[in-house]
């Protein structure tokens, strides 16, 4: 059995392959709004339709999680993740068959998210838990960031199908890196316990105020996370190429630079997990979601008004957004983890990405239809400042809902809730 730094490398190293397909849409939407000449409202229900099928995909892992054990899941939806990239990269050619193909890539990508996160609550006392996930989730931003950046590299001279193509490659490589990973661990450890089935866990789950604050707490900074990542590539493109108009025409250099600074925000996301987890086993799980939350609410409300100014601004506005946006991502997996039975995790996490990527998948279809109906097909500041203010209206309620289970912790055991409170 391989140890555990090198079985947790292993894992974030597939995870970064299976991340490039996550971003390869908004990574080339600045040239693909011209290209399969859309509407902002269309380009915004394409990537909707991914976070449709990947919600299905979550929930589906984490039902087969309980059922036929987190690793079997994993390998087996490793194989229809990589089929179905390969189809998009190569058969995605307008609206609506880049809608039909990013919709069935999202439904086979839940298997690298859902049952690798019951296999790290598996493996990972609470003492390391938090960072453990951190490190995993990081892993992800990483790999959106590296799809970024190379589409900005690519696309100039290759053509923005040379970016999915890369992005099917990447799938592949990932769904071998997660196979090597995991070829000598056991389902679950000796003594779990059976599984439940689905309907007492949804009992038992609906019973469980913890559990439910989480999920929905969860699900509004989806709302936030998911709009904010479709569309900040294309916001940066067209800040730096037309003052904040979106025309569907970038130049190279404006394309180079607007997506290279959504890289560079992923790669703050990376580092906002990692940090997030670690002060979670610090200072307390709720503690840091009310903290990331409330940055990350401030930025959605205030970001597309800024539109006009300088880049540098913007990018330091961008990072600071990214990285609190995504920061409380691990603990939300991670409070989850620690407060519904182990033996039904995988069904906590299919409700929540049922909930929650269920309202995340909406969040980029509301902005482009806000972005369409204020700027009239030239969009400006107000254009923009209004988009944006739609993902930050859509997560108020988050902070709301942690602050409540924050306080539900401290009723349940106030003299030792440090770690989770």
């Amino acid at each position: 059995m391989i140890s555990d730094v090198r079985w947790l490398v292993l894992l974030c190293a597939s995870r970064i392959g299976f991340s490039l397909i996550f971003t390869v849409y908004s990574a080339s939407l600045p040239l693909l709004l011209g290209a399969w000449q859309m509407s902002a409202a269309q380009a915004g229900l394409v990537q909707s339709g991914w976070h449709v099928g990947y919600l299905v995909s979550l929930f589906v892992a984490g039902m087969l999680t309980d059922r036929l054990g987190a690793r079997r899941t994993f390998l087996l939806m490793s194989g229809a993740a990589c089929a179905t990239a390969v189809l998009f990269a190569v058969a995605a050619n307008g609206f609506w068959s880049g809608l039909v193909l990013y919709f069935v890539a999202g439904l086979a990508s839940g298997g690298s998210y859902t049952p690798v996160l019951a296999l790290i609550a598996q493996r990972y006392g609470p003492q390391k838990r938090g960072t453990a996930m951190g490190w995993y989730l990081a892993a992800g931003s990483f790999g959106y960031a590296v799809s970024l950046i190379a589409c900005a590299a690519l696309a100039p001279w290759a053509g923005w199908r040379a970016g999915l193509v890369l992005a099917a490659a990447a799938t592949v490589i990932g769904a071998l890196l997660g196979w090597l990973a995991l070829r000598g661990t056991r389902e679950a450890p000796p003594h779990a316990p059976a599984h439940v089935p689905w309907i007492a866990s949804a009992r038992q789950l609906w019973r469980n105020q913890p559990a439910q604050l989480a999920i929905w707490s969860y699900s509004f900074h989806c709302w936030e996370l998911l709009g904010m990542w479709a569309w900040l590539p294309a916001f940066l493109v067209a800040a730096a190429a037309h003052g904040g108009e979106l025309s569907g025409v970038a130049t190279s250099a404006s394309l180079a630079i607007g997506i290279g600074i959504a890289g560079l925000c992923h790669l703050a996301g990376a580092l906002g997990n990692i940090a997030g987890g670690m002060f979670s086993d610090r200072i307390g799980r709720t503690r840091v979601i009310l903290i990331m939350s409330c940055v990350s609410l401030a930025c959605s409300f205030s970001f597309g008004w800024m539109v006009g100014s300088p880049l540098w601004v913007l990018t330091g506005v961008a990072l600071i957004y990214n990285l609190t946006a995504i920061g409380d991502s691990s603990v939300f997996s991670t409070v989850l983890s620690e407060t519904v039975p182990a033996n039904q995790i995988g069904f906590a996490f299919s409700l929540r990405s049922v909930v929650g990527f269920g309202m995340g998948a909406i969040s980029p279809w509301v902005f482009g239809v806000v972005l369409d109906w204020a700027g009239a097909g030239t969009p400006g500041q107000q254009a923009w400042g209004l988009a944006w203010c739609s993902v930050g209206v859509g997560a108020l309620l988050g902070p709301v809902l942690t602050w409540r289970l924050h306080k539900t912790f401290a009723r349940a055991a106030p003299g030792n809730a440090s770690k989770i409170n």
